[in-house]
């Protein structure tokens, strides 16, 4: 399995969701920390920031439904819509969690990636008093910034449902994004087993479905799960580090600067020789970040 999955951790600390199929990492002891990645990607992404911070943390690493090896999603699933299906599926991993793996019910730090950003802050607002810290990791929760402009082959494979079949069935978005998200090159063993769970048109098609889902206006139904319900559920307030790759062509650094305008109480590392996926470009150093920021916000 290391031959397949370098880096990976070993199937001792692989478990399941039994009502969703959900599969996640369990790893560590302490207080938890539920690391949340983007598309097109799975719980192999934390793979290095897991190594550092689980003999300080419990860390807790799903692949969202339908990713990584997480069951395939239903075509009634596919239609609930993005949004919906991997909210539910969060709120059946919290009760898993919670009922059954001896997780406590707050105190809880997330660490968001790209779709895992918008999709974990909508989560924690849905359940007050969860969450005790955030850290941010190229992703956005709040409409795109005046004068944004989503990179046009995102624009392509959203708006035009023969470019996303093209895509489907080419696996091209993700046999890209091994390349074009980090700024050091992944080695082809690590390529190959970003891929691996995509291999089949079946197991792919979640890949898609996120690159559609993503927001085309401010009316869009997504910036409002992103608004607190009640004053009480505020984020706002919360210790928030965030680790930003500022060779991002997706979030870029302009979307930084929202996040800067919106939580000026928070701590900020640019990594200036680091992609999407900072976790792979930066990682020893945002590790150290976030070991120290969770170490320092207890």
């Amino acid at each position: 399995m290391q031959r397949l999955l370098p880096g990976y951790p070993l199937p001792r600390h692989w478990r399941r969701v039994a009502d969703t199929g959900q599969h996640y990492l369990d790893l560590g002891a302490g207080d938890p920390v539920l690391f949340l990645h983007g598309n097109p990607s799975w719980s192999y992404a934390w793979r290095k920031l897991l190594g550092s911070l689980s003999p300080h943390a419990r860390c807790l690493a799903p692949d969202l439904a339908g990713f990584g090896l997480s069951r395939p999603l239903t075509p009634a699933q596919r239609g609930q819509g993005f949004h919906q299906t991997q909210l539910d599926h969060l709120d059946a991993l919290y009760r898993h969690l919670v009922e059954t793996a001896g997780v406590p019910g707050q105190g809880w730090t997330l660490v968001l990636h790209d779709w895992g950003g918008p999709l974990g802050i909508a989560w924690a607002l849905r359940h007050p008093g969860v969450v005790a810290r955030l850290v941010i990791c190229n992703t956005l929760a709040f409409p795109w910034p005046a004068g944004y402009q989503l990179p046009f082959y995102l624009r392509w494979i959203r708006d035009h449902q023969g470019v996303a079949d093209a895509v489907h069935r080419t696996n091209a978005f993700a046999r890209i994004a091994v390349h074009a998200g980090v700024h050091h090159p992944l080695h082809a063993r690590e390529r190959r087993a970003y891929l691996r769970p995509c291999a089949r048109r079946t197991e792919r098609q979640v890949i898609t479905d996120a690159v559609r889902a993503i927001p085309q206006n401010a009316a869009d139904p997504l910036w409002r799960l992103l608004e607190p319900p009640t004053p009480a559920a505020d984020l706002a307030a919360l210790p928030l580090l965030i680790g930003w790759g500022m060779r991002d062509p997706v979030f870029t650094p302009m979307v930084l600067q929202e996040w800067a305008r919106r939580f000026p109480h928070a701590v900020i590392h640019r990594f200036h020789d680091a992609g999407r996926f900072v976790m792979e470009d930066a990682a020893d150093e945002l590790s150290g970040h976030i070991r120290d920021f969770l170490q320092g916000s207890r």
